[in-house]
């Protein structure tokens, strides 16, 4: 059975499909319960079991209240994965105190929510597996997203951390790290036509990637496939990772 946390955004909500596709039960949750209607609707169109909860990732109650939520419906939680995230291009002289936190707050401390009460479960019952969603920005970070790269390199050092203190419990924590995805909303704000050139510049495949190029990763460390990964940042990129000159 697995958690998707974020469900409602592009990439997640692929993640969630490809794993009920896969035969996996799936609770899908975000702050926006609304946006959740179309995943869920092709889950069940496609055959699939889904459940879907409104989840506010900034407050661990949120998470304590899902987790018992899940558990009365499933019995027991084996895959999570932590997708929530905001971001904004706001030049680092103009960020407010307010804009800072709510980023950190969103996807930092809402990682680490999330790790520490489906983990602690996962911890009870011997195994599980962990995927967050780390990022391009996790280091060296990228211009435009200077909050964002900071909380993303925070989420793959919480990854390590995890792995590292989890893997003799059969607990694994690993990070799954997207290249460039762009939805609507990066297109406006990110991606201007000369910053698409260097993107692409710098991308070996020369091409943004698609959602579903995902997929793989995902299965893969969800299952026993990847019984021996832990502490990893899987890069799903294009070669971006791997550019110099």
């Amino acid at each position: 059975m697995a958690i998707v946390i974020g469900a409602a955004g592009l990439l997640c909500s692929e993640m969630a499909s490809a794993l009920a596709k896969a035969g996996v039960k799936v609770c899908v949750a975000d702050r926006n319960v609304d946006g959740l209607k179309g995943i869920v609707d092709a889950i069940v169109a496609d055959g699939g079991t889904v459940t879907n909860f409104s989840l506010d990732v900034t407050h661990k109650s949120e998470h304590e209240r899902l987790l018992a939520e899940v558990l009365q419906v499933y019995g027991r939680i084996d895959i999570l994965i932590n997708g929530a995230g905001i971001n904004a291009p706001t030049p680092v002289l103009d960020i407010s105190e307010d804009e800072w936190q709510s980023i950190l707050d969103t996807n930092l401390k809402g990682t680490l929510f999330a790790c520490q009460v489906f983990g602690g479960h996962m911890l009870s019952n011997g195994r599980g597996s962990i995927i967050n969603i780390s990022s391009a920005s996790s280091g060296p970070p990228l211009s435009k997203a200077f909050t964002y790269s900071v909380s993303k390199a925070g989420v793959k050092n919480l990854t390590q951390n995890l792995a590292r203190e989890w893997a003799p419990f059969n607990v694994r924590v690993n990070a799954l790290r997207p290249g460039f995805f762009p939805t609507e909303w990066s297109r406006q704000n990110f991606i201007s036509p000369d910053r698409g050139k260097y993107i692409l510049g710098h991308t070996p495949m020369g091409r943004y990637g698609e959602p579903v190029e995902l997929v793989g990763a995902v299965l893969w460390l969800a299952s026993d496939a990847a019984s021996f990964v832990t502490g990893a940042e899987i890069a799903v990129d294009g070669g971006f990772t791997a550019m110099t000159i």
